[in-house]
This record gives structure tokens, C-alpha cells and sequence, in this order.
């Protein structure tokens, strides 16, 4: 890779790795939305230490796909995403729900490349 060539944010699916965006898309604090091969759905996001984690985009609760719009902040060290509907907070690195231990969304590795 070329100092020109921007890095690619990848996602681990099954056994490879899927580029889905170049890392100059993603901004501190915003989500992105990216269409998977299977037609899912994931939400991409950059901390402001410039971390990045991915998750399913669709919220459990509506079933609306809006993850990536959804607000970032951190619960005890714990970074999280809040749903933009109804405000439920998914831990970024777990999927776990913050507000419902019985709900979580699938987490994605990613890794910049």
C-alpha cells in the first residue's frame, strides 16, 4: 500500500475479511452504515482515540436498521452506542445491551488495513 492509498476498514465474515469502506469515511463520534454480502446490515464506528467497532445495524427493540445514527458515549469505561428511537444503549465491544441484559446485537471484528 501507497502513502496515497487510503487504509480500508475491513470486517470479519465466516473466514475472510470484507473491505467495506476507506478509513478517511469514518469520523470520530458518527456511524456509518454498511451493506453486508447477505444483505444485513452493519453499523461502523470511530471513537475519539480513533478505535473502531462494528455491530449489526439493526435495533432489536424496532427492528428499524438505525444503529449507525445512533449517539456514542461510554458507560464506566464501556463505550457504547444509544439506539437514535427508543435510547437503548449497546456496548460496543460486547453487543450486550446496557438496558436489558437478555438483549444484544451480533458484534463484528474489524480491523484497519
Amino acid at each position: 500500500m501507497s502513502d496515497s492509498t487510503p487504509a480500508r476498514v475491513q470486517l470479519r465474515l465466516e473466514d475472510a475479511w470484507l473491505p467495506v469502506c476507506d478509513r478517511t469515511q469514518l469520523m470520530p463520534g458518527r456511524g456509518l452504515a454498511a451493506l453486508l454480502p447477505d444483505g444485513r446490515q452493519a453499523a461502523l464506528f470511530l471513537d475519539r482515540e480513533g478505535r473502531t467497532y462494528a455491530i449489526d445495524n439493526r435495533d432489536p427493540f424496532t427492528g428499524a436498521a438505525v444503529l449507525s445514527r445512533g449517539l456514542l458515549g461510554t458507560e464506566r469505561g464501556r463505550p457504547f452506542v444509544a439506539s437514535p428511537l427508543l435510547k437503548q444503549r449497546f456496548d460496543l465491544e460486547t453487543g450486550r445491551c446496557l438496558d436489558d441484559e437478555e438483549v444484544s446485537v451480533e458484534v463484528h471484528p474489524v480491523r484497519v488495513a
